[in-house]
């Protein structure tokens, strides 16, 4: 029986694969860190952190003319969270991290519905978070739209829990998920068009955050605008990019926004074949007004922040949501070291854009040093990075200075593997 199911499974897959495409891979990605002042300064008399912890991706894709639909599985292990012999695993990070498809409308038009990572430009407002080992996706509907250089995106979700305690609501539509911007609502625009040697972008997003009074009961939803520009520029060996975005509206419990914005450049010059430089500065606003009720703090909110004001992710990964804002000044130097080789050195100098209350501004120098390697199938990076502290950064952080560690730093190594397992490719 198994030998003619078999046979006649191979022979399903072979006819199959003349009208369709079909591929299956995955993904094995174990790293390792030290933290010894990741995140916030470290008391002197605090132990260091280290622990191994791996992704495990599957993935398939299944493409036909009318329509493509993606799915992926993921589980996040960190070693020795389960004893010996347990029956069930319990750490709880099995899921399903995309499921959507993508349908052929017809003249350039598609819906993609369904779990899925959103992700444009340099990931800054809007990126997948990808560092993370649980990465960041979304359930939402996407109405796109695309023809030779330029597309559009309309971007609507609705955000329920049916595991909430009070279950499929008959009456009302309260969303009781909260924490790290976690919406109720989104609706989004977003255009590119990309010329010879420029391209321009601009987003309009809207996103509803659920209100409760003070006897936990819903309160109608707060909204928070944020709209903006992405410009990008290449010309030979010279590149450069900038973001331009401004928040209003109101964020999580009515807090009022206003006059919030973020200002970022990039420039980048090839040097040769085996150097390239770059050379930023980005300026986040801040609490000006220090009330209860209104804030200028912008925050940058779904996007890949690991990847923006330091690799220590002292700012805006978490934290920092209402704050004194950022001044992140930044040079940085990739070299290529052989054919599958090369180290990144970063240098990010920060201060608040706001003064804190001791009117200190400055809050120090992170360096930053990646190196990879890429072997057969397989792909290896180990990064170190160091924490300079100002005297602002332990006012921000809330710790004395003679009772923090000398020495901030964070080291890690990371294996990523991403087997083929299956791709029958259209005739």
């Amino acid at each position: 029986m198994k030998k003619y199911f078999l046979i006649l499974t191979i022979s399903l897959l072979s006819a199959h694969a003349t009208f369709s495409q079909f591929s299956l891979d995955g993904q094995f990605r174990p790293r390792a860190e030290y933290r010894h002042g990741y995140g916030s300064l470290i008391p002197d008399r605090a132990d260091a952190g280290f622990a191994i912890s791996t992704r495990v991706r599957l993935n398939a894709t299944y493409t036909i003319d009318s329509y493509q639909f993606y799915l992926s599985f993921q589980d996040i292990m960190v070693w020795g969270e389960n004893r010996q012999l347990l029956p069930d695993d319990q750490n709880d990070s099995f899921a399903v991290f995309e499921a959507w498809a993508n349908i052929n409308l017809g003249k350039g038009w598609s819906a993609k519905l369904g779990r899925q990572v959103i992700s444009y430009d340099d990931e800054r407002i809007f990126g997948g978070l990808d560092w993370a080992q649980q990465g960041r996706n979304h359930d939402a509907g996407l109405l796109k739209y695309k023809i030779e250089k330029f597309l559009l995106d309309i971007g609507l979700a609705f955000s329920q829990d049916f595991d909430d305690p009070s279950g499929f609501q008959s009456i009302g539509t309260a969303y009781t998920t909260t924490g790290f911007f976690t919406y109720k609502t989104m609706q989004y625009l977003y255009a590119k068009q990309q010329w010879t040697d420029f391209s321009g972008s601009i987003l309009a997003l809207n996103n509803g955050f659920q209100n409760f009074d003070t006897l936990g009961e819903a309160d109608g939803t707060s909204n928070l605008q944020t709209i903006g520009t992405h410009l990008e520029y290449k010309k030979g060996s010279f590149n450069t990019n900038a973001n331009v975005f401004l928040q209003t509206g109101e964020r999580q419990n009515s807090l009022k926004v206003g006059g919030a914005y973020l200002l970022g450049l990039e420039l980048g010059y090839k040097a040769n074949d085996k150097l390239n430089f770059g050379l930023g500065a980005e300026i986040i606003s801040g609490n000006k007004a220090r009330t209860t009720d209104k804030t200028e703090a912008f925050f940058p909110l779904y996007g890949t922040n690991h990847k923006f004001n330091g690799f220590m992710d002292y700012f805006y990964v978490g934290n920092h949501a209402n704050s004194v804002g950022l001044t992140d000044i930044h040079a940085s130097a990739n070299f290529t070291l052989g054919e599958k080789s090369s180290l990144l050195v970063k240098v990010l100098n920060f201060s608040g854009q706001q003064e804190l209350a001791s009117s200190e501004k400055l809050l120090g120098t992170e360096v930053d040093l990646v190196f990879s390697k890429s072997f057969n199938g397989y792909g290896l990076a180990i990064g170190y990075s160091q924490m300079f502290a100002a005297e602002g950064m332990y006012e921000l952080k809330g710790i004395a200075e003679d009772a923090a560690a000398s020495n901030q730093n964070w080291a890690w190594v990371m294996l990523t593997i991403k087997p083929n397992f299956l791709n029958t490719a259209k005739d």
